[in-house]
């Protein structure tokens, strides 16, 4: 009462709740992938809780609505925690969290009807799908299911990695690696494109450090073999070549590198660096069109670069300006990816990107009541105490004076890894449209 009582007083609280209101309400599309000969993407009309699931017989044939969120319940608390589509496009496994629970439960969906098959599985948490080649079945990891009334405050031990077979009740699940020595492990089990290899990645809390292992999914007796299990970095698998497998990792390079580990010479000596570690840090890497695709901060801000399979430099993506970029997904074999850019001024945009000829074009741009042309941002350096180079964006009108002398919204942030990159807000758009900086 006695908040409001002096907040609304303020005349001007009304034209600004008017402003962002219409503001806020704008189309925002999530960045679409091909599977299968379909699209598939995500998109919110502006207000609504939940982005809608959508997919399309072609990049530009009219889309439908493959899964809406927002209908799962009357009080709109389940949400759409996951979901992977089958090789041929034609299924999609996907989770659902109730009331903001880690537990999920997973079921199947099939895209060509939008009807749900009989699979119903319980007691997921903290895990993904991952199909086989043929689509018959996916990977998962669960718990055992808890004692009654303890769902919400039992503690989670020992994870189990299974199969699950399309059509089969959650009984009859395949065990496929279990630790009852280590009830802190946890476990993520993904398909090879190839459909060869089952990666195994162990985790164990919120420690970035992992394991990694694998099984040959071509024969059927083949063992879990122990590929990584020194726990001393992060390995993040990106594709393979047969037996030799790409990573990421941070192993004695903290701004990360990628290797090439060849499964018949597993030994270390054996190794072979391809990207080695670069000034900036490198956040992701992808395989398309036989060349990786990496992602850097470059002073807290993105920057994309090409590789060849040896390592050799191929340029770099041009982007439309300084900002953070998302997505380049997809497979070694595509040619297309896309990805979304944003800045302090640029609301999150989709570009199509040929890796062929190397063209960026937009292929869904937000219409925002907002004209950034209006606007500026320039990065400057500032030397903090110790004379660490600190960058520093500065947004504003165009030709705006910078005396001193006008309203300054000034944010920092340390801690945990966490950068913060250029993006689009609308509530600074409209602080901007004032004349803030």
């Amino acid at each position: 009462k006695v908040t409001y009582h002096y907040l609304d007083q303020i005349p001007e609280r009304v034209r600004l709740k008017e402003r962002l209101t219409k503001l806020w309400n704008f189309e925002r599309y999530g960045i679409p992938f091909k599977q299968g000969g379909r699209y598939f993407f995500s998109k919110n009309d502006g207000l609504q809780n939940q982005s809608v699931l959508y997919v399309a017989e072609a990049l530009e044939a009219p889309p439908r609505v493959l899964l809406d969120p927002n209908t799962l319940s009357s009080d709109g608390t389940v949400a759409l925690a996951g979901y992977k589509i089958s090789e041929d496009g034609n299924l999609m496994a996907y989770g659902l969290s109730a009331s903001g629970s880690d537990w999920n439960e997973w079921k199947v969906r099939d895209v060509r009807t939008g009807a749900d098959l009989s699979d119903h599985l319980k007691w997921v948490k903290f895990s993904g799908a991952n199909w086989t080649k043929d689509g018959k079945g996916f990977f998962y990891s669960r718990y055992d299911a808890p004692k009654e009334g303890d769902a919400l405050k039992g503690v989670n031990k020992f994870q189990k990695l299974y199969f699950h077979k399309l059509g089969t009740p959650q009984s009859d699940d395949v065990l496929i690696y279990e630790r009852r020595d280590q009830p802190d492990w946890g476990f993520g089990g993904q398909v090879t494109d190839d459909g060869r290899f089952l990666i195994i990645s162990i985790w164990q809390g919120t420690d970035p450090r992992n394991r990694v292992y694998y099984r040959d999914l071509t024969k059927p007796d083949a063992p879990v073999v122990k590929l990584l299990d020194d726990f001393d970095a992060d390995y993040s698998f990106v594709d393979n070549d047969g037996g030799v497998f790409w990573f990421y990792t941070d192993l004695k390079a903290p701004r990360g590198r990628v290797i090439a580990i060849d499964t018949a010479q597993p030994d270390r000596a054996q190794w072979r660096e391809v990207i080695p570690q670069a000034a900036d840090t490198l956040k992701g890497v992808n395989l398309f069109g036989d060349k990786f695709l990496c992602t850097y901060l470059k002073d807290a801000r993105s920057a994309v670069k090409l590789f060849s399979l040896e390592g050799k430099s191929l340029g770099e993506v041009a982007l439309p300006g300084l900002g953070s970029v998302g997505g380049f997904g997809g497979r070694r074999s595509d040619t297309e990816t896309f990805y979304s850019f944003t800045s302090y001024t640029t609301p999150g945009t989709i570009y199509r990107y040929d890796v062929t000829t190397g063209a960026s074009t937009v292929f869904r741009a937000p219409k925002v009541d907002f004209d950034s042309s209006a606007y500026e941002t320039k990065q400057v350096f500032i030397h903090s105490k110790d004379g660490t180079r600190v960058p520093m964006f500065l947004t504003h009108k165009k030709g705006l004076k910078l005396n001193g002398a006008n309203p300054t919204y000034l944010y920092g942030y340390g801690g945990f890894n966490i950068p913060l990159t250029p993006g689009f807000s609308v509530s600074m758009a409209v602080w901007l449209e004032l004349g803030g900086v």
